[in-house]
């Protein structure tokens, strides 16, 4: 938009009583007044666009040797338990066997959840028991194990210096 038609656009903005995102570049002390500066529009653009290409390429880094390592960081009693996982769908959903029993803290070890810790150490999903006997874990990770209520929105990505307990 030229110069003049943007300074024109502001000021029959500002005589209608209404706000706008457009700069009037004529006026630069309109700035602070209300108004966001292209500046600004295109740096939170540029962040929006970054952090959505981090969030997925980090999405299609994760392996099977990952989830499988993420299960016992997140919880204290899967440590020990030697998981392997398969991928069911890549990057979001996987299928996790434990070698090993986990500890006896839970009787029965059906539709139990737990969240996933990467080596980051940050919350990065979360895993439910599939089996009585705790062997069988689903695991999903980012966004799809706040969708299973595995964990919540706000816990995903929550620094986890330690497995949780409990």
């Amino acid at each position: 938009m030229p110069v003049a038609a943007a300074g024109l656009f502001t000021a029959t903005d500002r005589a209608m009583g209404e706000t706008s995102l457009w700069i009037d570049l004529d006026e630069r002390e309109t700035r602070g007044r209300g108004r966001v500066s292209r500046r600004m529009l295109v740096t939170v653009a540029v962040v929006i666009v970054a952090g959505t290409g981090i969030a997925i390429g980090a999405t299609q880094l994760i392996s099977n040797e990952s989830v499988a390592a993420s299960m016992p960081a997140g919880a204290l009693w899967l440590q020990g338990t030697d998981p392997s996982c398969s991928t069911v769908t890549k990057g979001v959903e996987y299928h996790c066997v434990l070698a090993k029993h986990p500890s006896d803290a839970i009787s029965d070890w059906l539709g139990t959840a737990n969240e996933t810790v990467d080596a980051t150490k940050h919350v990065n999903g979360g895993c439910r028991s599939l089996s009585h006997d705790g062997r069988q874990w689903q695991c999903y990770i980012g966004q799809k194990a706040v969708d299973e209520k595995i964990i919540s929105q706000g816990f995903l990505g929550e620094y986890a210096p330690t497995p949780g307990v409990g």
